[in-house]
């Protein structure tokens, strides 16, 4: 029973990875895709690709408080419309200086966030080539004797008289 779950779970996967790869493609097939990244900011981005991921988790981590700004904003122009304009400026001016301060910690906040992701993704990715990486346990000597897959510069350090 194990193994027939272990065969769907495979098969599954696989068609993961199909349909992953499918919407890959149709991205990068897309023509407003391939203009953008004709375009001297997508070949900026493609050659910087920490500064295009920060952008992304900030426009992503942006856009709640970029929506509550416009609410605030269609709300007082329909106050306007009854008479209180005088408000008007005073929340729009206040929500923008609100805004301002919330966007800057963002961009802070993403720049952190997509660091730790990257660090993250270069541990776990190294961990992981690291573990599943085809390396030889032992080696045969000269001698016909089998010996560990270590070079003697490795026991230098161990045993010093």
């Amino acid at each position: 029973m194990a193994k027939e779950e272990l065969r769907s779970i495979s098969r599954n996967l696989q068609e993961l990875q199909k349909k992953l790869s499918l919407l890959m493609d149709s991205f990068q097939n897309n023509s407003k895709v391939v203009a953008f990244m004709k375009s001297p900011v997508g070949q900026y981005l493609d050659r910087h690709p920490f500064l295009a991921f920060t952008l992304l988790v900030f426009i992503v981590m942006s856009a709640v408080p970029v929506g509550f700004f416009l609410l605030i904003v269609m709300l007082t122009s329909l106050a306007a419309l009854l008479g209180v304009i005088i408000l008007e400026g005073l929340v729009i001016a206040v929500g923008g200086l609100s805004l301002l301060c919330i966007l800057c910690g963002l961009g802070f906040v993403s720049l952190i966030m997509s660091g730790m992701m990257i660090a993250s993704y270069v541990v776990v990715s190294s961990l992981i080539n690291y573990w599943f990486s085809p390396r030889p346990l032992t080696q045969q000597n000269t001698n016909g004797d089998f010996l560990p897959a270590m070079k003697s510069a490795d026991f230098e350090g161990l045993y010093q008289e």
